[in-house]
């Protein structure tokens, strides 16, 4: 991990909260008890049911043990909440406008909740530390793995306080 803080939405904290609770309340038990049902079965060195589940058990713990270091390290920020509307922060959404003026609009989101698909960006990527900061009609540079690409900022949107999200 980095010494850069953790933002976070209050969704994306909620999406990792759910998986959290799901893997600790729900998926881990119900292995446990297979895990105890297959090692009262006998030989436990072919015992496929056995060894699968403390290889899963493992991987299961392992993902609670990163979720955790996630949650705690998490600053939830509210975009709602963003005082500085005129300028591009953490939670925005932005339309983009390249060189052959295609539009792309992308949410600069925390690291633990982008999907490039849907347009959520982290806030830390080449595009979003590019953009932090401008304003509409800002032009700004950025540095991409196909070359260094020009943008202009077209609009930038926040969500509005209790709308949901």
């Amino acid at each position: 991990m980095t010494d850069r803080p953790n933002y976070i939405t209050p969704e994306g904290y909620r999406r990792l909260r759910q998986e959290y609770e799901s893997l600790f309340g729900e998926e881990r038990p119900k292995l446990v008890e297979t895990i105890s049902w297959a090692a009262a079965n006998g030989d436990r060195s072919e015992n496929g049911d056995y060894i699968y589940g403390r290889k899963k058990l493992r991987e299961i713990d392992r993902r609670l043990g990163w979720l955790s270091k996630r949650m705690k390290a998490a600053k939830v920020i509210d975009p709602a909440q963003q005082p500085e509307r005129a300028r591009v922060f953490f939670g925005a959404t932005v339309t983009l406008a390249d060189e052959d003026d295609r539009e792309r609009i992308v949410t600069l989101v925390g690291e633990d909740e982008t999907d490039p698909s849907a347009g959520r960006i982290a806030w830390s990527s080449p595009i979003g530390r590019a953009i932090r900061g401008a304003a509409v009609g800002d032009l700004r540079r950025i540095a991409l793995p196909a070359g260094e690409k020009e943008v202009e900022v077209v609009a930038i949107g926040y969500p509005e306080a209790g709308a949901p999200r």
